[in-house]
């Protein structure tokens, strides 16, 4: 569903939250561009979690592979320049 920003300032929040009931996430434009997505929390979480998860298996996956720095806390943010 694709909605204007314009039509979430006339029509309210409560317009955006029976889209959502239909929908799983509303497009909004502004000057006729794609510029936002709205979806609900439970949704969004679910997407951080699917990330993290991601980001998880990929670390898990480099340290398989040796692909790992050991360092000490202070050489870590000497590397860093911290």
């Amino acid at each position: 569903m694709i909605i204007s920003a314009n039509d979430i300032k006339v029509k309210g929040i409560s317009f955006v939250e029976g889209l959502l009931k239909k929908e799983k996430e509303v497009y909004v434009t502004v000057r006729g561009k794609k510029k936002f997505v709205i979806i609900d929390l439970q949704e969004y979480e679910h997407l951080k979690e699917a990330e993290l998860d991601k980001i998880i298996r990929d670390a898990e996956e480099d340290y398989k592979k040796g692909k790992v720095i050991k360092e000490s806390a202070e050489e870590h943010f000497n590397r860093l320049k911290i």
